[in-house]
């Protein structure tokens, strides 16, 4: 497990002499005064994630561009921090600058909300190869449900990028300095993430992390919509009053057993699940389906080893474990009878008590058709009989039990 970089800020306050003949009865000076205030009113609850992705290689490299990127929050605060990575990276990362901001559209900002981004208490940072570089606390209204858009400067060659590739949302690319500028100009789209990989406020609340592959990570869902099932799940649980971060770490392709699309689901559980600030729940969804549909398929024994493993070591960091059944996929193009059995004995599994899983969230029984359970019904097929459409989205974020998550 390669190490993360911590950068935090180190305050320091002083209070003024005081005067020659004092007042019989004195008054604190109006810096000592600000500094008590601004004590008092610290916020010193711990951090937890309200946006996460999972970052994988493979992307291109940038050269004195800014990166206006947008993510969409699950809960809101008045302090956030920012992570930024350089996991895939071939060279050390220079950042000129990091600025947040609410967006209006299409790569504008309001520039009333705009605020500056510090690094051990610079405005700028250089991450080693392997590394994550986390930010001082900003003072930044943080939304829930809203989005908030991160612009980077990055005034050097940075190599093959550390990305995620389908983030599902119009992410924007300009030249030269404009961290701070309103608008954009000589912008260009991105449809990944690059560098940006959470986005933490301060709450009394946990974090759950959706882990999968790319049902999780929400392939063919509408681009900027924000309706992906972990999207849905957050919605569902702000509306019931529950204050949980909801951190997508799907990604499409990825495997439970072997380095394919992103790095295999045993490799990056630790960094994208366990590490994540304030995690109290994971969501071990669909990548074992990739596997089931390989050229080289592991056996079945291997795959429920495999989440028999992730749930002991979530476990063993205190964080509660609810496993996802695999949702039916006959008419994909990797669909095999050797997958279908293989699918059917999984979800046994699961659903036996004798996983070891806290809770079962049963996907398959709440997209499947009733009769011809190996498919999806209908109105929640996608078309590929792989994804689900966006009803199919919104029947596993809704087949959730949201007392899972009180206590």
């Amino acid at each position: 497990m390669r190490r993360a970089a911590w950068l935090s800020v180190l305050l320091t306050a002083g209070c003024s002499a005081p005067a020659a003949q004092p007042p019989a009865s004195p008054e604190p000076s109006v810096s000592a005064q600000s500094m008590k205030q601004a004590a008092e009113e610290q916020d010193v609850r711990p951090w937890v994630g309200t946006w996460g992705t999972a970052v994988e290689s493979g992307g291109r490299s940038f050269e004195k561009h800014t990166l206006r990127q947008i993510v969409h929050t699950s809960i809101g605060g008045g302090a956030a921090r920012i992570r930024l990575t350089n996991e895939f990276g071939t060279r050390p990362l220079v950042v000129g600058a990091v600025r947040l901001a609410r967006p209006v559209s299409g790569g504008t900002i309001d520039p009333a909300t705009d605020r500056a981004v510090t690094f051990g208490g610079r405005t700028s940072v250089t991450i080693p190869v392997g590394e994550t570089a986390v930010s001082d606390e900003v003072s930044f209204e943080v939304p829930a449900d809203g989005d908030v858009a991160v612009s980077t400067w990055l005034p050097s060659v940075t190599g093959p990028s550390t990305r995620h590739g389908i983030a599902v949302q119009h992410n924007y690319v300009a030249g030269g300095d404009q961290a701070s500028a309103p608008k954009l100009s000589g912008i260009r789209t991105e449809s990944s993430w690059f560098f940006l990989s959470g986005l933490d406020v301060r709450s009394d609340g946990g974090a759950v992390v959706a882990f999968g592959a790319s049902i999780t990570d929400g392939l063919g869902s509408r681009f900027g919509a924000n309706v992906r099932w972990p999207d849905l799940l957050s919605d569902r649980l702000r509306k019931a009053g529950h204050e949980v971060g909801v951190l997508n770490a799907g990604i499409s392709g990825n495997r439970f057993t072997a380095d394919d699309r992103g790095e295999s689901g045993v490799n990056r559980f630790e960094r994208d699940v366990l590490s994540r600030p304030g995690v109290r729940w994971v969501i071990i969804s669909d990548d074992a389906l990739n596997d089931l549909g390989a050229a080289d398929p592991p056996s079945v024994s291997r795959l429920t080893g495999t989440l028999r493993d992730l749930t002991a070591r979530a476990h063993a960091a205190g964080v509660r474990v609810i496993c996802s059944t695999l949702t039916p996929y006959q008419g994909a193009g990797y669909w095999s009878a050797r997958g279908e059995a293989g699918r059917a004995e999984i979800n046994a599994f699961i659903r036996s008590g004798g996983s070891g899983c806290d809770f079962v969230l049963d996907q398959a029984a709440a997209t499947q058709d009733p009769s011809a359970p190996t498919r999806f019904r209908r109105e929640f097929d996608s078309g590929d009989h792989l994804h689900p459409s966006a009803a199919g989205f919104q029947a596993i974020a809704d087949a959730a039990d949201l007392s899972w998550f009180t206590g």
